[in-house]
């Protein structure tokens, strides 16, 4: 398949989307994603702690160069998946039941914009997979482990 790259496609003026808010280890970060008419993701905001603070501005930044990839026609599972497993604070804990765990606040927007945004096999080859996907991915693997596999 082909498509072409570096021509941007501006997104419409009235536009549909949704925000997640997630506590990452105390840490309150919101994320609003709009979609373009066509149903696919188009751009990205993402807000956390004071206005003005070096964290603020860095998920700013990360969040309008998605955008901007975007715009640009680049893949999102491209754009997300160097964000995969990036670790640095805060991480741990998440309030968000899909995804508990999160190596980095990074690791978890990627993860929070694969399982929104592309489809299960896109998803699966980066390795983004939501608890109850892992849960079934376990309960398959241990039954054709045979019994011996759950003593």
């Amino acid at each position: 398949k082909f498509m072409v790259v570096g021509v941007r496609r501006c997104i419409s003026r009235r536009r549909s989307g949704h925000t997640t808010t997630v506590t990452i280890d105390a840490e309150r970060f919101s994320i609003t994603a709009n979609q373009r008419d066509d149903g696919s993701l188009g751009e990205v905001f993402i807000h956390w702690g004071k206005h003005g603070t070096s964290g603020a501005g860095l998920v700013s930044m990360y969040a309008t160069a998605l955008s901007m990839g975007l715009q640009h026609q680049v893949p999102l599972a491209d754009l997300i998946g160097p964000g995969l497993d990036q670790f640095f604070v805060p991480n741990g804990h998440t309030d968000d039941p899909e995804i508990p765990r999160v190596r980095s606040a990074v690791d978890y927007i990627a993860r929070r914009l694969a399982i929104d945004w592309l489809p299960y096999p896109d998803r699966a080859a980066l390795g983004v997979y939501t608890l109850a996907e892992r849960v079934q991915r376990a309960s398959t693997w241990m039954a054709a482990q045979g019994p011996w596999a759950r003593t």
